[in-house]
C-alpha cells in the first residue's frame, strides 16, 4: 500500500485493511497488521509484527514496537463482540509484547491511553482502563479491567493493580507492587499488598514541585498515615491544609471521591 504524501513507503509486506485509515507521515514496518476502523495519526511508527485492530483511533507521533497487540477485544466473558474503541493519544511509546485491549459496554465503551506515555515491554492495560499523561509503566506492569492511572504515575517492574483501582498523580509504586485499594497522589507504595512508604520526593522535584510545596504534601501525608487518624478526621485536616497550601488540593479532593478506599 502506497499513499501519496507519505514521507516513507509502507512496506508492502505489510497487512493493511482497506477501511483503515492512515494519516500522511505514517510508517508501517514488515509484517504489521492493522485491521479494519483503526485511525493512526500523522508520525506514527508502526513496528514489524505488530498488530492494531479496532474500533481504534491512535494519535500523532506514536512508536508502536514490535509484536504489541493493540486493540484487540477484551478479556471479559461479558463482552458480546459489541463495537467498543481503544483511543491513543500522541508521543506515546508502546514496546514490544504490549497488550491493550478494547473497552467493554459496560462500562463507557472504551479504553483511553493519553500522551507521551511510556509502556515498556510486556504491559498489560486492561478493558476500560483509562491512563492520563506522562505515565511510565514499567516492564510486566499489568493493569486489571476499569483502572484509571492519573498523570506522572510510575509502575514498576510485575506491578499489578486490581481491577476498578485508581493511581493517583505522581505516585510511584514499587516493583512486585500489588494494589488492591486506590493509591494516593504523591504516594509511594510497595509490597504485596501494597502498603505505603512516604512520598514521591525526588519525582516531585524533577517536576518542579518548590520545597515548601514538598513539605506541604509530607503534612499531609504524616496526617494520612502517622496520627492513627480514622480516614474521615483525616481528610478533614488535609482539607483545611489544602486551604492553604493549593498542592494539597490534588490529594484532598482524590480522597474525597476514592470508591474502593485507600491503601493505608
Amino acid at each position: 500500500m502506497y499513499c501519496a504524501g507519505f514521507r516513507r513507503v509502507i512496506d508492502p509486506r505489510a497487512a493493511i485493511d482497506p477501511k483503515a485509515e492512515l494519516d500522511s507521515g505514517v510508517e508501517v514496518a514488515p509484517f504489521a497488521v492493522i485491521g479494519p476502523g483503526v485511525q493512526i495519526g500523522k508520525g506514527t511508527w508502526v513496528g514489524p509484527h505488530a498488530v492494531v485492530n479496532g474500533p481504534a483511533a491512535i494519535g500523532r507521533d506514536n512508536k508502536i514496537y514490535q509484536f504489541a497487540s493493540v486493540g484487540e477485544a477484551p478479556q471479559d466473558k461479558k463482552y458480546g463482540g459489541e463495537p467498543t474503541r481503544l483511543e491513543i493519544g500522541d508521543r506515546n511509546v508502546i514496546r514490544e509484547c504490549a497488550t491493550l485491549h478494547r473497552g467493554t459496554a459496560q462500562d463507557q465503551g472504551f479504553t483511553r491511553i493519553g500522551d507521551d506515555n511510556l509502556l515498556m515491554a510486556y504491559t498489560h492495560i486492561a478493558h476500560d482502563c483509562v491512563l492520563g499523561n506522562q505515565v511510565i509503566m514499567a516492564n510486566n506492569a499489568s493493569l486489571g479491567g476499569h483502572v484509571h492511572i492519573d498523570d506522572w504515575a510510575i509502575l514498576g517492574g510485575f506491578s499489578l493493580v486490581h481491577q476498578f483501582c485508581r493511581v493517583g498523580a505522581h505516585s510511584f509504586c514499587g516493583k512486585g507492587m500489588a494494589a488492591t485499594m486506590d493509591v494516593p497522589p504523591f504516594i509511594t507504595v510497595s509490597g504485596h499488598p501494597a502498603k505505603p512508604f512516604g512520598i514521591n520526593s525526588e519525582g516531585l522535584r524533577r517536576r518542579g514541585y518548590s520545597d515548601p510545596a514538598i513539605q506541604a504534601i509530607k503534612r499531609a501525608y504524616k496526617i494520612l498515615y502517622r496520627q492513627g487518624l480514622r480516614l474521615e478526621e483525616a481528610v478533614a485536616q488535609i482539607e483545611h491544609l489544602a486551604a492553604e497550601h493549593e498542592e494539597v488540593r490534588l490529594l484532598a479532593d482524590f480522597l474525597k471521591v476514592s470508591g474502593r478506599g485507600i491503601v493505608r
